[in-house]
């Protein structure tokens, strides 16, 4: 008989991996506003957001903090030709595709963000848009116009493309890149009063109340329209035509002008206020703030007459406990946009509610321009541009002149012969002369976010990093979380490495590990050994292990694990387990193009119990059992278990291979068609599932694409795999090695950076250059092996910074400048991101870290032994059963007198003191264990603030340190409190 836990598979995945949910963003309704009389005016579907009611609120309103609140898509992310290309040495082609499509594309081979990483970062300028991607540099290896091409699914072509060589050329690209939307905003801000249905009501309030004005004084500052010369948003800044004054303010780097219907010119005569209303219903978001009670009418979008607003927000005061409350109405066609809402959506704190508001708003209008409206508008301009550049480029590429490259599928940056090099010197400097002037011209114009020197640099991240083992030498072959402790195959063995502590030898190195699970809550560790014939599936005991690190025992050999092995697996070159605990274990073993289903039985101790510790043999082989085999094709290159909704019959196995993704039924062995490739070359990535609202969903990632697909349940013995509204795909900017989700965060893992989009649209978040970088282990908390730099400095050299700050001409054929080989190694070290910070909850682990806490004595600058540090306890254990015995005495009555409530706290104070004081030398600087951070070539962005909370949100950034939480004291002293009774 099976046996299930009580989690479900969306609740087990919740707590690795976050939640994924569409419903945090709203839900879609039909919004109908009528008359006085009752009569219907107006009606439309808008998704409503106003705070999810399956988050968990347990909490008062106002003390809710989060770390999810991004700009998504941010201009110094996603402007690449302004960041990455002008002002610098680059080539641009010209060409046709095969339907006579005119296309550009332009290639950099560039330093990222100043981390002495070559690469080539190529965009592809076409009607439907532009195409983004970032190639790697090789020394030996030069890269083709063709091999690009080719990368970006673009192979054929009616003309074949020819570099341009006139430096004219950067104007119309930098003008092809502002199609992609301004990067400053004009928002509508209407006041409302308490029973006011309709907008002519709204457009005639003269004056706001005091309550809106201290919100207006939040949103911005007030300026003068006349002889303004910063972003107007429409507004008259010579003849006061559209009023004297009017709300503006700088957010991470983008001017907002603020449309406030109090401020814009009053008609007495004019009952519908039209000159208000050309403005305010001219923008695509508007912000409505509404008196009155939560109980007086409320504002629906339907009341409002225009058909260019998408967006809108309404704001209520509440003067009771200080507030705003949020709630937010997008049109139905425009696409998810974070952040969402917290429940309740209540602020307290008005900086943090001002930041979220921002944030949502510009989210909101880059989201409404993908909608149908816009991106149809877009698409059409796009079009005509290129166009119009084609053939204004055409009569030069007939009549042969030096303006077009004769050479189809050139090398990108090639060496120039001696004879024309000089020649090619003076055109280059003047390539980059005018294209620096033209970066300058745009950036005092206010057309681009060069200012980005802002509160969101200074917060902590979730994705921050922190130093786990420093100077690792070991190659790592795979790794999982043990605990907090991790478990890694390298080239020396198997280790047990824990933070501050020293590593473990498990197995010694003639076990060869290239795959494994640690699945505490099972008591059991399932490795792949070898390669080809050899190839086994081991399983252990994980109490076993543990017991053996503690007695000191002899570290175990290949040779030592004969009765490990499980049957059958001979050869195999990959295997899947279901990721989570609730239902029985099932593990698929790929042989060639064979599967073998294998499963855990079940009995009265399939639990991890300290009963079953006693009474269980050490080896867990005889618990397997071996189902079924299925044939497949060929060969699976990846692989992912998915669970059906009932667990009877519906299983399925996700296989990738050839051109395509493949859903398997585990007891049929049938095999039904998920999605298929359309391209030459295939790099599988992986399969990830996902468990929407409890109902089955894989992330397909392939190539540079992640493309999720819903998987319904059996419909007449077959899944519906056909496409659905649910279906999305996104593309990153390099193709990574390796995807993890980590909701609402999916992170793309490449050899030199960490790139962070958001699950639910595709969106970019933050891209991190971390070089040389190396995934370990996912499971839970993200650990990744880094270069570490000894000696260097990753900044911008200061001929760099110089050519930056004013246009100037260079002496010689500037390329970019690269560090030459060292002789010093550098050092590797590991890193962890906790799943915690990602996904703003705290994860529960079945069991604690293997390792014991080591003492371990420092010594001091004197030369003096310090006193003993415990790196994973804080307090000693005397210590703790004091405070806990006489806290237990207390609560029973036993205590004539109470304990102090200072008591604990000082010996907390005191520890605090040790761990910071830094003669101890216990606790490392948590600023310099990350690594993570943002670095942007933008010249002035770390020299302005765009308002007075950002050097505040600075000057706290060391005091929110993970290091001075003391998790670890919390755990052992509930554990201690139970050890007592």
């Amino acid at each position: 008989m099976k046996c299930f836990y009580s989690s479900s598979v969306s609740e087990d995945l919740g707590c690795r991996r976050g939640e994924f949910s569409r419903k945090h963003y709203g839900s879609v309704e039909l919004l109908i506003s009528s008359d006085a009389d009752g009569a219907i005016q107006r009606a439309g579907r808008f998704r409503v957001e106003n705070g999810s009611s399956g988050e968990n609120t347990d909490y008062a309103p106002g003390t809710w903090h989060r770390t999810d609140v991004h700009l998504e898509n941010p201009e110094y992310h996603t402007r690449w030709y302004f960041k990455y290309f002008l002002g610098k040495v680059h080539q641009n082609y010209i060409g046709t595709d095969a339907e006579k499509n005119p296309f550009f594309l332009s290639v950099v081979l560039s330093d990222q963000n100043n981390q002495r990483i070559p690469q080539y970062h190529s965009i592809l300028w076409r009607k439907t848009g532009t195409q983004k991607i970032c190639l790697p540099y090789s020394p030996t290896k030069t890269l083709s116009v063709k091999s690009i091409l080719s990368a970006m699914s673009l192979d054929k072509f009616e003309k074949s493309p020819r570099e341009i060589f006139h430096p004219e050329i950067q104007k119309d690209l930098l003008v092809l890149e502002e199609q992609e939307g301004s990067v400053n905003f004009k928002f509508g801000v209407l006041y409302a009063k308490d029973g006011q249905l309709t907008d002519d009501e709204m457009f005639s309030n003269e004056t706001g109340s005091e309550s809106f004005q201290r919100f207006l004084h939040l949103l911005g500052d007030t300026i003068t329209l006349k002889g303004w010369s910063g972003y107007r948003g429409g507004l008259d800044t010579k003849n006061d035509t559209t009023g004297t004054c009017s709300i503006y303010t700088v957010f991470q780097g983008h001017e907002i002008m603020f449309h406030v219907s109090t401020m814009l010119p009053y008609s007495r005569e004019n009952k519908q206020q039209v000159e208000r209303k050309r403005h305010i219903g001219n923008d695509i978001v508007t912000i409505i703030f509404q008196e009155g009670e939560e109980s007086s009418p409320a504002f629906k979008p339907s009341m409002i007459r225009s058909h260019f607003t998408h967006i809108f927000a309404l704001v209520r005061y509440n003067k009771q406990n200080d507030s705003y409350r949020l709630k937010i109405f997008s049109e139905e066609s425009v696409p998810l946009f974070g952040p969402p809402l917290p429940s309740p959506p209540v602020f307290t704190n008005h900086q943090e509610f001002r930041d979220f508001v921002l944030v949502k708003l510009i989210n909101g209008e880059k989201a409404t321009l993908e909608t149908p409206t816009f991106s149809q508008k877009r698409q059409r301009t796009l079009d005509m541009l290129i166009r119009s550049l084609y053939q204004d480029m055409m009569p030069d590429l007939h009549k042969g002149n030096n303006m077009l490259n004769r050479r189809s599928f050139s090398d990108v940056l090639p060496e120039s012969p001696k004879s024309t090099r000089k020649k090619e010197e003076a055109r280059q400097a003047e390539f980059v002369r005018l294209g620096q002037a033209l970066k300058l011209k745009t950036t005092v114009k206010g057309d681009t976010t060069a200012n980005l020197a802002t509160a969101t640099f200074c917060k902590k991240e979730p994705w921050e990093s922190q130093s786990f083992c420093s100077n690792f030498p070991h190659e790592v072959v795979c790794a999982d979380s043990w605990g907090q402790s991790l478990l890694v195959s390298t080239d020396a063995g198997i280790l047990l490495i824990d933070d501050g502590q020293p590593s473990v030898q498990v197995f010694d190195k003639t076990l060869q590990i290239k795959q494994m699970n640690v699945l505490e809550a099972l008591d059991l560790l399932i490795v792949r050994t070898d390669k080809g014939k050899d190839s086994r599936i081991l399983v252990f005991r994980l109490s076993a292990i543990q017991k053996a690190i503690e007695t000191k025992k002899i570290i175990r050999s290949k040779y030592d694990c004969r009765e490990n092995k499980l049957e059958r697996t001979k050869g195999c070159h990959l295997y899947a387990i279901n990721t989570h605990h609730g239902s029985e274990l099932r593990i698929v073993v790929a042989i060639r193009n064979k599967l073998l289903l294998v499963t855990k039985k079940y009995n009265s101790h399939n639990t991890f119990t300290s009963t079953s510790l006693l009474s269980s043999p050490e080896s867990p082989v005889e618990e397997f059992q071996y189902i079924r085999e299925i044939c497949l094709s060929d060969p699976p290159v990846v692989m992912t278990l998915v669970d059906g909704p009932t667990g009877d019959s519906d299983n399925m196995i996700c296989v990738a291979y050839r051109h395509q993704f493949d859903l398997v039924n585990e007891s049929t062995g049938e095999s039904y068609r998920l999605h298929h490739i359309e391209t030459n070359r295939v790099n599988f990535v992986a399969a990830i599932d996902v468990y929407e609202d409890g109902e089955a969903g894989l992330l397909l990632c392939y190539n540079y694409v992640c493309q999720y697909r819903k998987v319904y349940p059996f419909s007449g013995g077959s899944p519906l795999v056909q496409p659905s509204a649910y279906d999305f795909h996104f593309s990153w900017n390099q193709v990574p090695y390796a995807v993890v989700c980590a909701f609402p965060y999916v992170l793309a893992f490449t050899t030199d950076s960490i790139e962070i989009r958001l699950v639910v649209n595709g969106n970019l978040v933050h891209t991190a250059v971390v070089p040389e970088l190396q995934l370990v282990a996912s499971r839970s908390d993200i650990y990744f092996k880094a270069t570490a730099a000894v000696s260097g400095s990753s900044d911008s050299s200061s001929k760099e910074m110089s050519s930056k700050s004013s246009p100037q001409t260079p002496t010689a054929y500037e390329k970019p400048e690269f560090p030459l080989p060292s002789l010093e190694v550098p050092c590797k070290n590991l890193y962890k991101i906790p799943l915690s910070n990602l996904v703003g909850r705290s994860i529960e682990r079945p069991l604690k870290s293997p390792l014991a806490p080591k003492v371990i004595t420092t010594t001091t600058s004197s030369g003096i032994t310090s006193v003993p540090v415990m790196h994973s306890l804080s307090l000693s254990r005397m210590e703790i059963k004091e405070i806990a015995s006489r806290t237990r005495k207390e609560l029973l009555g036993l205590l004539d007198e109470p304990v102090p409530k200072t008591e604990c706290a000082q010996k907390l104070k005191k520890v605090s003191r040790r761990q910071s004081d830094p003669k101890q030398g216990a606790v490392r600087s948590s600023s310099s264990d990350r690594i993570i951070s943002s670095s942007f070539e933008d010249y002035s962005e770390r020299h302005h603030l765009s308002n007075s909370s950002d050097s505040n949100n600075l000057a706290n950034r060391e005091e929110d340190s993970p290091s001075s939480y003391p998790f670890q004291l919390i755990s052992l002293y509930d554990e201690d409190i139970i050890d007592l009774k």
